[in-house]
């Protein structure tokens, strides 16, 4: 079961308080077998309600999406340096025009 964040802490503890406390006054009871049942359902419901609050936990994706850290350090990791691409060169002298249909029929052909 994953640790809950202060949020959901703060939730689950604000309803068990208030429910307890209205349960209580409601109920008029000075019975100490209904006083814990009232603490029971109220501890109950609390933990319902901050199982079920939003969790602001990054997902997979989020995670994904952030630089890398260097664990030793504790700063971002040096990007890793992509392998180099060679470079298309230009020709000086443009292909023939008696060749130029044929390339561009033959690219065609391909499609």
């Amino acid at each position: 079961m994953p640790r809950p964040n202060p949020a959901q802490l703060a939730y689950g503890s604000a309803t068990v308080m208030c429910s307890t406390l209205a349960m209580l006054l409601l109920s008029e009871t000075r019975s100490g077998v209904w006083i814990a049942v009232i603490a029971f359902v109220a501890l109950a419901l609390g933990l319902l309600v901050a199982l079920t609050a939003p969790s602001a936990r990054p997902t997979a994706v989020r995670r994904r999406a952030v630089d890398p850290v260097d664990a030793a350090v504790g700063a971002p990791a040096a990007p890793a340096r992509p392998e180099p691409v060679p470079a298309r060169h230009r020709t000086q002298h443009p292909a023939s025009t008696a060749s130029a249909p044929a390339a561009t029929a033959g690219l065609g052909a391909r499609r």
